[in-house]
C-alpha cells in the first residue's frame, strides 16, 4: 500500500527492523543498543539522525509493553515518578545544550563518545545481570529508605543525559540502576517500572531531536513495520533458548558495535 502513496518500501529496513525486534523480544533489552549502530553503519545516517530516529523507535516499540505492565499492576509509579523527576529535566537540558552548540565537529565527537560508552555500559549490565541483585543487597547498608528518593532522582538525571546523547540506556542500564536501588523489588515490577519510565523519557528526547531535524521519519516507519511483529515472535521464542547464550551473543554484538563506533571518533 505504501508503494501507492508515492514512495517505495525499503525492504532492507523492514528486515533490519525485524531482526532488531526479534532480539528485543528474545532478550528484553531495548533495541536502541543495536539499532543506533545499525542505522549508522548500514543505512549511513549521521550519528545525530540515527540517535533521533532510534529514540522514536524505542518509544513506539515500548508503548504496548508499558500498557500491558500497567494492566497487570506491574508498575511502581512512585519510583517511575522519581526517575522522571531527574530524567526529563536532564533530557531537556541536554537537547537545549545541543541547540546551543549545534552539530559541530566537537559535538559530533561527543555524540560518538557517548554512544560508545552507552554500548559498553549496556554490554556490562546485560552480562552481569545475575550479579546486580547481590550488589544491590550489599548496598542496602548505605542506600537507606531516607536516601532512596533523591538517589533515584539522581539516577534518572544520569539516564536522561545518557539517553538523549546516545538513545541508549533506558532499557538495560535503567533496569540495572533500579535493581541496585531497590534489590527486593519483584522482577516483573522492576521490568514494568523500567519500561513505564522509558516511554516518556524517549518521547521527550525524541521530540527534542525532532526539533533539531534529527529524525528520518520514512525509515522509522519501515523499521516499525518489521519490528512490531518480530517483538511478539521473539517473546514467544524466548522460552526455547537458554538465557546464558542469548545474553552472551548480545554482549558480543554490543562490544563489537562499540568498537566500531569509537574507532570512528
Amino acid at each position: 500500500m505504501l508503494d501507492t502513496l508515492g514512495f517505495t518500501i525499503d525492504w532492507l529496513a523492514v528486515a533490519a527492523g525485524f531482526g532488531i525486534g526479534l532480539i528485543v523480544g528474545l532478550t528484553g533489552v531495548g533495541g536502541g543498543s543495536l539499532m543506533t549502530p545499525l542505522l549508522i553503519s548500514v543505512f549511513n545516517l549521521e550519528k545525530a539522525v540515527a540517535i533521533g530516529t532510534d529514540l522514536w523507535f524505542a518509544c513506539l516499540t515500548k508503548v504496548s509493553g508499558s500498557v500491558a505492565h500497567h494492566r497487570h499492576g506491574h508498575v511502581d509509579y512512585k519510583i517511575t515518578g522519581l526517575l522522571l523527576a531527574g530524567s526529563i529535566p536532564g533530557s531537556i537540558a541536554t537537547v537545549a545544550y545541543m541547540h546551543m552548540v549545534g552539530l559541530t565537529k566537537k559535538a559530533d565527537s561527543a555524540l560518538t563518545f557517548a554512544l560508545g560508552l552507552a554500548l559498553v555500559l549496556t554490554a556490562i549490565t546485560v552480562m552481569m545481570r545475575p550479579v546486580w541483585y547481590r550488589v544491590g543487597l550489599w548496598l542496602e547498608r548505605w542506600i537507606t529508605p531516607a536516601r532512596q528518593p533523591w538517589l533515584t532522582v539522581l539516577c534518572g538525571l544520569v539516564l536522561g543525559v545518557l539517553v538523549s546523547l546516545s538513545s541508549i540506556g533506558a532499557g538495560a542500564v535503567g533496569a540495572t540502576l533500579i535493581l541496585l536501588m531497590y534489590p527486593r523489588m519483584e522482577m516483573r515490577r522492576l521490568v514494568g517500572t523500567d519500561i513505564a519510565h522509558a516511554v516518556p523519557l524517549t518521547l521527550v528526547a525524541g521530540i527534542g531531536h525532532a526539533t533539531l531535524g534529527n529524525v528520518h521519519w520514512l525509515l522509522l516507519i519501515e523499521l516499525l513495520m518489521g519490528s512490531l511483529p518480530a517483538i511478539w515472535l521473539g517473546a514467544h521464542l524466548t522460552k526455547m533458548l537458554p538465557d546464558k547464550y542469548t545474553r552472551l551473543a548480545l554482549c558480543a554484538s554490543l562490544l563489537f558495535a562499540a568498537k566500531k563506533i569509537l574507532l570512528t571518533a
